[in-house]
């Protein structure tokens, strides 16, 4: 059996009611929802949250909401797997084992449902523990620069000053979109970033972290013009 957990907690700061502000014309964390359960993969979606006009919403969007997320467990310092651990132990109390789970987060309207398929046929295939949505960095982190504490410039690999930038390895992240995973492992807090998982790979012009108002500004004129492209439905 598969679930999907999609976790949602109404304390969110930095952006208020983050999970059901409204984006493209429905609340975020319906974008989340309406991919989960067009991928057809799932036996049940459920939305992790300790906030009642959240676990409306979720419902409204077609998720189930079958217990509302303890407070200790929904403050700034919870993790996604603890989340996920809490359903997962939630439903087996209550005579449901899942062997598969995948994590989806609630602000993420990028996520396609074909890659929600190809990151549970890499899951299988590969007999990994995790697989979840990575993209490229737009620019080689050997590169980067800091900031020093004298207000000038430094190399943060000072080795790579003079390297060609094609010469530089690829170098990955995480794309904040969906995380598949055995139940055991979500379970036994399998490290997720380790040779324990592989990696589904996502074009950057899907790929948008949405953390502060300027993210989210942003995350909507790409959905635009995604939208424009046909590459996501109006």
């Amino acid at each position: 059996m598969k679930l999907a957990v999609i976790p949602a907690r109404g304390g969110s700061k930095r952006i208020p009611r983050k999970n059901i502000r409204p984006f493209a014309g429905r609340p975020i964390i319906a974008h989340s929802i309406a991919a989960a359960l067009d991928s057809a993969l799932f036996d049940q979606v459920v939305v992790s949250t300790d906030d009642e006009e959240i676990a409306a919403v979720a419902r409204q969007c077609g998720a189930s909401t079958p217990f509302l997320r303890p407070g200790e467990l929904s403050d700034d310092h919870t993790g996604t797997n603890t989340v996920v651990q809490h359903v997962l132990r939630w439903f087996a109390a209550q005579g449901q084992a899942y062997e598969l789970a995948c994590c989806i987060y609630a602000t993420a309207p990028f996520v396609q449902p074909h890659y929600l398929r190809q990151g549970l046929e890499q899951l299988l295939s590969s007999g990994a523990q995790f697989a979840f949505s990575v993209t490229t960095f737009p620019f080689p982190i050997q590169r980067a620069l800091r900031i020093n504490a004298e207000g000038t410039i430094e190399a943060l690999f000072p080795e790579h000053r003079q390297t060609r930038s094609q010469d530089l390895e690829h170098a990955f992240h995480d794309a904040g979109q969906f995380y598949w995973g055995r139940a055991e492992a979500f379970l036994n807090d399998t490290a997720l970033f380790s040779p324990a998982s592989v990696p589904v790979l996502l074009p950057r012009h899907l790929v948008q972290d949405i953390d502060t108002l300027e993210d989210w500004q942003r995350a909507e004129h790409m959905y635009r013009a995604l939208q424009l492209a046909g590459e996501i439905s109006a």
